[in-house]
């Protein structure tokens, strides 16, 4: 499809960072960005002399994913990958991430898992390793400073599957009374205020399932690395989540099939945002808050959200033909509301992904160009490489997803 102009919400940028305050580019000028940050911000009406390299993104060993411009094919993986991708699907093959960080962080988070949350009973310890979220989060971060960072993300992506799985899904979940469920879930995140008489009882409820403590000591070591503004933004994020959880839950208690975009209007909120959207926390920087609110990059944001969840429905297709009941997909979606086989509404779910990541990605390079502050360049690679990221741990993770026989 053609690649859209320049959104005229993005025309107020460049005074959205003057407005900010003059000390954000004095400081891009005085002090020394992470090196995959660094860049001078242009003269008023100057192209910046680094925005062609930027856009590009940095070049070298393990930085395949760090472009903002859109390629027509993607570049050959560094090295070989487990899985095959989608064919046809538009994606950026990464590198294998660093395999001792992986080990690392592997480790440590199920060390949490078991011995801090107690989140999940000795049964399900090969569906735990089986997820292979520290391959996930190093793909996914490849900017992180130290282990520590990368747990930051880890925690709160092991206690957002507790959620789903024990609330929504696999494990026990269930559409019925699933508000009540969640809200009490979101107070471990968002905390209560209260009067003394009655906190007692809120803060007992914190412990009473595995998801509640997954939730309150993921959020509890977040808030201790965050800062104030980046954590009412994860809060906001989850509350979204929530939202398109409930969604999803009414037509299930109701056998409704939604329109198509209906459909993808609770996926823009049952998504996986939450988790790029902290892409700064755990690369040890901050998205000052004036900037991560700006509508343009709020397009972003979602965009990338978006995708990356099309991208799960695609792996988890198979997946979830096999659990009970009617899963809705975007697939299984567009064959019903448009009338065609399943193998035309999966490959039409295919053309929508990449719909959606090529506008991802224009509208991150206009954004680019539009708004060259360091923080600003930093944060739109490291959502990119979230992208990338995700879909590589789809691709490898033969473990949990199979392709469809549809080629």
């Amino acid at each position: 499809m053609p690649e859209p102009g320049l959104s005229p919400q993005q025309s107020s940028l460049p005074a959205a960072a003057a407005h900010f305050g003059a000390h954000v580019l004095t400081q891009a000028q005085t002090r020394t960005p992470p090196q995959d940050a660094a860049v001078e911000p242009a003269a008023a009406g100057e192209p910046s002399l680094d925005l062609e390299r930027i856009l590009r993104g940095p070049s070298g060993l393990g930085t395949a994913g760090l472009s903002l411009v859109p390629r027509e094919e993607p570049p050959e993986p560094e090295a070989p990958v487990e899985g095959t991708p989608i064919p046809g699907l538009y994606h950026h093959p990464v590198p294998e991430p660093d395999p001792a960080r992986v080990a690392e962080l592997s480790r440590r988070i199920k060390d949490w898992a078991v011995d801090e949350v107690e989140l999940y009973p000795e049964e399900w310890e090969g569906e735990f390793d089986g997820f292979s979220v520290g391959r996930y989060m190093v793909a996914c971060h490849p900017d992180a400073p130290t282990i520590d960072h990368l747990m930051l993300a880890t925690r709160l992506m092991v206690a957002e599957n507790a959620v789903d799985d024990c609330y929504c899904e696999d494990h026990g979940g269930s559409p019925v009374g699933l508000g009540s469920r969640l809200l009490l879930a979101h107070t471990a995140l968002d905390p209560l205020h209260t009067t003394k008489e009655y906190e007692p009882g809120w803060l007992e409820s914190l412990g009473s399932d595995a998801p509640r403590r997954a939730y309150r000591s993921a959020m509890e070591y977040f808030v201790q690395q965050s800062t104030p503004s980046q954590a009412d933004r994860f809060r906001h994020d989850m509350a979204r989540l929530h939202m398109g959880y409930l969604a999803e839950a009414a037509w299930a208690e109701t056998d409704h099939v939604p329109e198509v975009w209906e459909y993808l209007a609770m996926r823009q909120f049952n998504n996986f945002r939450p988790c790029p959207t902290i892409t700064d926390t755990v690369g040890g920087y901050e998205l000052p808050a004036d900037l991560h609110a700006q509508p343009a990059m709020q397009r972003v944001i979602a965009l990338a959200g978006n995708a990356t969840t099309i991208v799960n429905d695609l792996y988890s297709y198979t997946k979830e033909l096999d659990s009970p009941g009617k899963h809705l997909n975007l697939p299984v979606v567009i064959a019903d509301r448009e009338g065609v086989s399943d193998q035309d509404g999966y490959l039409k779910a295919v053309e929508v992904h990449n719909d959606l990541m090529r506008l991802f990605e224009a509208e991150a390079a206009a954004l680019a160009a539009a708004c060259p502050v360091p923080s600003v360049l930093r944060f739109l690679r490291g959502v990119a490489v979230w992208v990338d990221g995700n879909h590589y741990w789809h691709q490898t993770n033969t473990y949990r997803y199979s392709l469809p026989d549809f080629w």
